[in-house]
């Protein structure tokens, strides 16, 4: 499994989710990608997923996103 994480302290860009563009999804599968290689895990499953952490009002909201995007 392979977790990104992003932190907001407001909504002014969107919140953490909105944060993980194509574009970085992308980065993030071929790292991942070049990991499992690296450590002979290229038949291993594994999945994506996002957490979100908004602090704006005081306490930080948490959100998780399981399965959040495939390679």
């Amino acid at each position: 499994m392979f977790v990104e994480v992003k932190a907001r302290s407001d909504e002014a860009f969107g919140g953490g989710g909105a944060a993980v563009t194509a574009w970085k999804q992308q980065r993030i599968v071929r790292m991942a990608t070049d990991y499992l290689a690296r450590h002979g895990l290229v038949d291993a499953p594994c999945r994506f997923d996002v957490v979100s952490v908004q602090f704006d009002a005081g306490r930080p909201r948490i959100e998780i996103y399981t399965h959040a995007f495939t390679a």
